[in-house]
């Protein structure tokens, strides 16, 4: 699997980094104890009822040119326009790329927000800004692994709704995007994270899981050395050690999956048809969206796939049609249908996205730029109704032409569709009260 540099210099390789700054609380008065109880009893009462019991989220590494694909401006002067043109789809008056024709004979079963914005059009903040619904604070550094301020959305459904069964409640593949962690969540809210291209003939997830022809039972003679090794260690160690608190965690996680058959299953691919995987394209994007669903369907809360690059600054229309167009319209195609087919798209949001669009005048080098003023993502599945266009751009697709939405109201429309209520308050080891959802308000034309 090839590592990809942005242009900001950036390696995009990501290692799963859980910071253990916040897993603890300090010690707070019992008047404050008490007042987080009863806000908490408040809060259960004003839960929204779920329509949804997962969230795959499609991240589209670098800003999907979406004037190009999704909302795309024919009839605007030709350097803003481009090469491509629109075809129908199978929602009357609707229109995508010429690039995506099995997507869009899907487009009924998800909606387009045409009216999306944000205010920030460099990788890293855009970055942390749309998967986690919050602008990051003065001082974000976007090379760290990880650097949130604030939890990703994937955190926040597993601190909230936490794990069915076995399998880990939250999953990042290929690899986790920096800003994927936890933040002041801790790491029971962390990402498993897969760190290996399902798309490789030899695929199996790496150090977390004994190869899947050794029985589960062999295990058990060295569960019970590390336990025995573990009593020796803590009884030597400071308990505000965090760190080994941490690794604690992981271990336990690790052996978890180690000894259970159901999740072993969940994470072999190779169970499938040739001809599903076909389909799905044997490329990284389209193995990463099966295996988003074979993981939702063995109940995983969040599925987050990290796809690069779209960051498309050169050769745009030359990249995007013999390269990342056919991958993308393979994977998203074959996902929805997927989904629908094995009734599991009515409890399964589905939202894809980049960090930003990209500019509306073509450059110098035939490629688009950044471009946080106007965007289109796409989102379906778990009680969201399909075949819908929301909001619109303008003429040249360089602003909203009216009610503009943001990366706050997806992420309040998402939680609440997952019975998460987007006004309830996690509280950071300091005590500080920070909303689930940074005051967005609900996309209610999706609903």
């Amino acid at each position: 699997m090839r590592t990809q540099t942005f242009c900001d210099g950036i390696r995009r390789r990501d290692l799963l980094r859980v910071g253990t700054a916040g897993l603890f609380g300090i010690g707070l008065p019992l008047s404050q104890i008490l007042e987080r109880q009863t806000r908490a009893s408040e809060s259960k009462a004003t839960t929204p009822p779920a329509r949804a019991s997962a969230l795959i989220t499609i991240f589209l590494h670098g800003g999907l040119s979406t004037i190009d694909t999704i909302d795309m401006k024919p009839n605007a002067p030709a350097e803003f326009r481009g090469e491509f043109n629109p075809i129908a789809t199978n929602v009357p008056g609707i229109e995508v790329c010429e690039h995506l024709p099995r997507v869009a004979q899907q487009l009924d079963k998800f909606s387009l927000i045409r009216s999306f914005t944000h205010h920030d059009s460099n990788h890293g903040a855009a970055d942390h800004y749309m998967l986690t619904g919050y602008y990051p604070r003065p001082g974000f550094n976007g090379s760290l692994k990880p650097n949130n301020h604030f939890p990703a959305h994937g955190s926040v459904i597993a601190k909230k709704l936490g794990p069915r069964g076995s399998v880990p409640a939250y999953v990042c593949l290929p690899r986790m995007h920096n800003s994927c962690g936890p933040a002041y969540l801790g790491s029971t809210a962390a990402p498993f994270v897969v760190e290996a291209d399902p798309n490789s003939p030899s695929f199996s997830v790496p150090d977390l899981m004994p190869p899947l022809t050794i029985e589960p039972t062999r295990l058990d003679a060295r569960t019970e050395l590390l336990g025995k090794i573990d009593r020796y260690r803590r009884a030597a160690e400071i308990r505000a050690n965090s760190g080994a608190q941490a690794m604690s965690v992981f271990q336990e996680k690790a052996f978890e999956l180690m000894t259970s058959r159901s999740a072993q299953a969940a994470f072999d691919i190779h169970q499938e048809s040739d001809s599903l995987r076909d389909e799905y394209g044997r490329t990284s994007l389209g193995q990463s969206c099966l295996m988003a669903r074979r993981l939702v369907e063995a109940g995983v809360r969040s599925v987050t796939v990290d796809h690069s690059n779209w960051d498309t600054h050169y050769n745009n229309f030359e990249v995007l049609r013999k390269d990342l167009l056919p991958h993308l319209d393979a994977a998203l195609a074959a996902l929805f249908r997927d989904l629908a087919d094995r009734g599991l798209l009515e409890n399964t949001l589905v939202a894809i996205y980049g960090e930003f669009g990209r500019t509306p005048r073509i450059n110098k080098d035939a490629g688009r730029d950044h471009w946080g003023p106007s965007n289109t993502i796409i989102v379906g599945g778990g009680g969201i109704v399909g075949g819908r266009v929301i909001g619109a751009s303008n003429e040249r697709a360089e602003k909203p032409a009216s009610d503009p939405l943001g990366p706050e109201d997806l992420s309040a429309t998402l939680f609440h569709l997952l019975g998460i209520d987007p006004d309830e308050e996690f509280y950071t080891p300091e005590g500080r009260p920070i909303k689930i959802a940074n005051n967005g308000r609900l996309i209610s034309d999706l609903l």
